[in-house]
């Protein structure tokens, strides 16, 4: 049972509910040193989510992790920031190569040391998304963390998308709207996951999302 949202998260807490070895473990710890330790510069996150960092940002990453099918090879990351969720999802998958786009240079500095100091093999590109994502069509899985409403963000990733491709979106409440209001020419299919971290939390998973071209 988790820890009320008034309490802290554990470590031993998050075992409970995600499978990680103890050495994840340990890489998490030093991730998230190495994120209290740059944030006074760079505002990578806010100052009241590292009052509860191993509910606010590790869970709630790493609950995305059951959601990438086995057979992923390629995951794209888009609008990374900290590294929130492609680094941790990096951290857990290390079968899958992880390309974080983050057009902030030094949040993108960031990423870079993070990957260095934790041994973690990601490619950053320190890029607006617009200009790289015709370079990642490889990737099979797209994620982003509470980046953009789904419409404008769907219309950015638009040159890669197919029924092949997987999207997952962690986002606050107000998704189910968000996909009932998409114009007639977006086709998707979706399931909407609760999340684990935050009770108004929820997860949109898209598969085979298209637009189709009007006659």
């Amino acid at each position: 049972m988790l820890a009320e949202a008034s309490d802290p998260l554990t470590a031993d807490q998050l075992k409970a509910e995600i499978v990680v070895s103890r050495e994840t473990i340990q890489k998490f710890e030093l991730y998230l040193k190495l994120l209290k330790k740059w944030n006074g510069a760079i505002n990578l996150v806010s100052k009241r989510s590292l009052v509860d960092p191993w509910r606010r940002h590790i869970l709630d990453c790493a609950q995305l992790s059951p959601l990438i099918p086995r057979t992923t090879r390629h995951l794209i990351d888009l609008g990374s920031g900290a590294g929130l969720p492609g680094l941790i999802l990096a951290i857990l998958r290390p079968e899958i190569g992880c390309e974080l786009i983050e057009s902030d240079q030094r949040k993108a500095a960031f990423l870079r040391e993070a990957a260095r100091v934790l041994n973690c093999k990601i490619t950053v590109h320190a890029h607006r998304i617009e200009d790289v994502i015709d370079t990642v069509q490889h990737a099979e899985v797209i994620t982003a963390r509470a980046l953009s409403a789904i419409e404008p963000l769907l219309n950015i990733i638009k040159p890669v998308l197919n029924e092949k491709k997987l999207c997952i979106f962690p986002k606050a409440e107000g998704i189910d709207k968000e996909i009932e209001a998409l114009p007639s020419d977006w086709k998707v299919t979706a399931r909407i996951r609760q999340s684990l971290s935050d009770p108004r939390g929820k997860i949109l998973v898209l598969e085979a999302a298209n637009y189709e071209l009007s006659d």
